[in-house]
């Protein structure tokens, strides 16, 4: 059997750890409400669609997306399961 050693010292080491934490972001609130300032900002989302003149397909066989030039369809290699991921205009009929 091994000894128990000092668990209630550790339990309030433990909630010392845990009040010094909540003082902290108490202060980090009250700093920011003085100054006006918010949190973090995110930023500018990047732009994750296709290129213009690209079309994005995904195969779920192969598990994996290809890009390739507007119009076209990947390699015919067996199976042929792409799916057109790209938004496309329908073609205007010819007048």
């Amino acid at each position: 059997m091994s000894p128990r050693g000092h668990y209630g010292f550790e339990r309030r080491r433990k909630a010392d750890i845990q009040k010094a934490k909540q003082e902290a972001k108490r202060q980090r609130k009250t700093e920011r409400a003085e100054s006006g300032a918010v949190g973090p900002e995110m930023g500018e989302a990047p732009d994750t669609g296709a290129q213009p003149g690209v079309w994005e397909w995904f195969s779920p066989s192969r598990g994996r997306t290809v890009s390739v030039p507007a119009g076209t369809r990947p390699e015919p290699a067996a199976p042929d399961d792409w799916t057109l991921l790209t938004d496309v205009e329908p073609e205007a009929p010819p007048e």
